[in-house]
């Protein structure tokens, strides 16, 4: 090789040995930041009226923690029912993104989706502790996160309004009899164990049960328990408030996220979301606990009578709950699947319960 060649091979290798030190290490770090600085703007439908307690407020503040813990890189506009979609609605709206987020009861898509609900609530089931533990540490979240996979859902617990009132009824119900023939709105399986003993159920959403039952569209109605009855004015439309709350030992508020649009976020805003939702859990509880007390005092004030379900009612419907229960996980493998794993729970948690919170009811 001639001088000339030397020279020109030593110069091609110090340029491209300068080129791949010019190589630019901060691609990935540049990239990160861009993700980071992208916002989103999300859309949730709810089925409450605007700004209703703690159903719909709780929708409203969910929204403000998470525009709040991401610095404003995620923010949610909260539709109130008829807002953008009617309150049933709801889950077909996120299914088909119409919008990002949804906010409502699994037990309203009962239609579309027969193990929903188990979601809600159980008749003479979980209480809402054991409800929260089991979706978390017993395998329940896997099951719900399967019943919507085919929708392109995926949902979560972001509320709970505790154990509920019987209902409001315009006639006593002093024996299995005077429940045949009655018409009252109540929703999921609680509504199917009516059915079976007589009654005519309806599913209205909160929006349209007072003038159902004022108007004689209904001859009873369940809806939440004093705060949220006290609002709508129940105890204006009927004379006689029930209790226990057989059919909602509790009663989780499900959010409903868009599986593509949950999956466009980056890490952190979905773990933003989860724990603003599970951090909604124990907020709308303690909104319950706290507003159902004064609500009592205030509805007896005005003169709601508080009646108590016979014990042969009680036995009946836990009967027919049983069997209702029974029939709906026989209908598919994975309906199978969610009652075994939630009587094995309840099997596995009641010695402790009985031990401790039932015993301290009683003596206090």
């Amino acid at each position: 090789m001639n001088r000339r060649h030397l020279f020109g091979a030593a110069a091609a290798l110090l340029a491209t040995l300068g080129l791949a030190g010019c190589k630019d290490d901060t691609a990935p770090a540049k990239q990160e930041a861009a993700a980071e600085a992208k916002t989103y703007q999300w859309k949730m439908v709810t089925t409450w009226p605007k700004n209703y307690p703690g159903l719909g407020t709780g929708a409203e503040r969910l929204a403000e923690r998470v525009k709040t813990m991401s610095n404003g890189r995620l923010t949610i506009k909260v539709y109130a029912a008829g807002e953008l979609v009617p309150a049933l609605e709801v889950f077909d709206s996120v299914s088909r993104g119409t919008a990002e987020i949804g906010h409502g009861a699994a037990y309203y898509w009962k239609g579309k989706v027969a193990s929903a609900q188990f979601f809600t609530a159980v008749p003479f089931g979980l209480s809402t502790p054991e409800m929260n533990a089991w979706l978390t540490h017993g395998g329940g979240q896997a099951l719900w996160d399967e019943a919507y996979a085919p929708f392109g859902v995926k949902p979560l617990a972001a509320g709970n309004s505790g154990m509920q009132m019987g209902g409001w009824y315009n006639k006593e119900i002093n024996s299995l009899d005077d429940l045949k023939g009655l018409k009252i709105r109540m929703p999921g399986l609680g509504g199917e164990v009516l059915n079976r003993l007589g009654a005519t159920t309806v599913n209205l959403p909160g929006g349209e049960v007072f003038t159902a039952l004022q108007t004689g569209v209904i001859d009873a109605t369940d809806w939440v328990s004093p705060y949220n009855d006290l609002a709508f004015g129940l105890h204006k439309a009927a004379k006689y408030y029930y209790y226990p709350g057989w059919q909602e030992p509790q009663a989780v508020i499900e959010l409903l996220i868009n599986q593509k649009a949950y999956d466009s976020l980056p890490a952190d805003l979905q773990a933003i979301l989860t724990e603003a939702a599970r951090a909604a859990t124990q907020d709308m509880l303690d909104d319950y606990v706290y507003n159902n007390a004064l609500a009592l005092d205030e509805l007896k004030k005005q003169g709601t009578l508080l009646k108590r379900f016979p014990d042969e009612v009680l036995a009946a419907m836990r009967d027919e709950s049983e069997k209702v229960l029974g029939e709906l996980a026989a209908q598919s493998d994975l309906n199978g699947r969610i009652w075994a794993s939630m009587q094995a729970f309840q099997a596995q948690v009641t010695p402790m319960h009985q031990l401790t919170e039932k015993e301290l009811y009683n003596w206090r």
